[in-house]
């Protein structure tokens, strides 16, 4: 096959989080007396990280890096106790990921999710093995767009990036594909639009997990 490995991002890609994300950002808001945002501001807000994340989600004035680090932090706790709550794997994507495996198509998870949570939501929707390496962000670390991710993850794949299809649904995505020297295919089922996707250099976007075939 003219691809060997895939990487995918997981919130927005693999799985419908977005439920559990705004439900563990806003109580965290509520905590410290701030208005919950409602449900669909999160599409364009979530991908760069839970500190980013609190930061867009608190009012403007209320920005300061003291404010933004309680807020992420009790997201963060609440998120950790709640992982499931609503979120599933996208229809098909299970499907997919199982027949990747069946074929031999080395597999990754990369995330901007805190890594402990990630392998809680990762091996709570699907079944031990699916995928070879899952990596989230670990604290102090690099995160998403950074290539550097990606390469470390290819290392332990014994792949190279011609190899390698980084497949996500947001612009942060496609970035780090770009970084990294993957091809960057856009996913429309998740969080952002296409024109997005399109705007942000993807060379192929799929509508559905099962068109990711005609690239392998």
């Amino acid at each position: 096959m003219k691809y060997r490995c895939v990487i995918f991002d997981c919130d927005g890609t693999l799985i419908n989080t977005l439920e559990d994300i705004a439900v563990s950002m806003n109580n965290a808001l509520a905590r410290y007396g701030f208005p919950e945002v409602p449900l669909e501001r999160y599409t364009g807000m979530v991908g760069w990280g839970i500190a980013r994340l609190a930061y867009l989600a608190l009012p403007e004035d209320a920005r300061s890096e003291g404010t933004v680090h309680q807020v992420a932090a009790e997201a963060s706790r609440f998120y950790f106790e709640n992982p499931l709550g609503a979120s599933k794997p996208y229809p098909g994507m299970a499907e997919l990921a199982a027949g990747l495996r069946a074929k031999k198509i080395k597999t990754a998870v990369l995330s901007n999710k805190p890594e402990a949570v990630l392998h809680l939501v990762i091996a709570g929707l699907f079944p031990a093995g699916t995928f070879d390496v899952v990596r989230g962000e670990r604290p102090g670390g690099l995160r998403k767009p950074d290539p550097s991710l990606v390469w470390e993850l290819l290392v332990e794949l014994d792949a190279g990036p011609a190899d390698t299809i980084f497949a996500g649904d947001s612009e942060i995505d496609l970035e780090t594909a770009r970084n990294a020297g993957c091809y960057p295919l856009g996913v429309t089922w998740g969080y952002r639009p296409r024109s997005t996707l399109e705007a942000a250099g993807a060379a192929g976007i799929i509508d559905r997990p099962e068109d990711l075939w005609r690239l392998l």
